[in-house]
């Protein structure tokens, strides 16, 4: 018999990420129905309406905008690969919630982790790829 008391989760839990973006997103079963990124309000933190339906899409597919108790934490890159990071992060956590709506969120492209990043910088290059401009004479 083990003497270390049992935890119970009250959310679930999913993991996205975008560039050098990490979400962290919680699910909580219980509670009012709630949207923070980073403790402060979605609305506040992705002031721009373009973020602000990127980081709704899985909710509005799922037919659930208003009814969740959501958390997120989200760290590094900029504002636009955090949104696409929160979005990847909730899609996953939804599909937890409920498996039904695999199909949607697949479909719509949600699922999938997208992997560009920035290539690095090569040595003779000005850039990743921009070579310094050649002169015949």
């Amino acid at each position: 018999m083990s003497l270390t008391p049992r935890v119970r989760r009250t959310y679930l839990y999913a993991v996205g990420r975008r560039k050098c973006a990490t979400a962290r997103v919680r699910i909580y079963k219980k509670g009012d129905p709630l949207f923070l990124v980073n403790e402060q309000d979605v609305t506040v933190f992705f002031s721009e309406e373009s973020l602000q339906s990127l980081v709704f899409s899985p909710l509005e597919k799922a037919s659930l905008k208003d009814q969740l108790r959501i958390t997120v934490k989200v760290a590094g890159g900029g504002k636009r690969g955090q949104a696409e990071s929160v979005r990847h992060g909730l899609s996953r956590a939804l599909l937890k919630w409920d498996k039904e709506l695999r199909p949607a969120l697949k479909k719509a492209g949600f699922l999938r982790r997208d992997p560009r990043v920035k290539e690095r910088k090569k040595y003779g290059l000005k850039r990743a790829r921009r070579a310094p401009q050649w002169a015949k004479r």
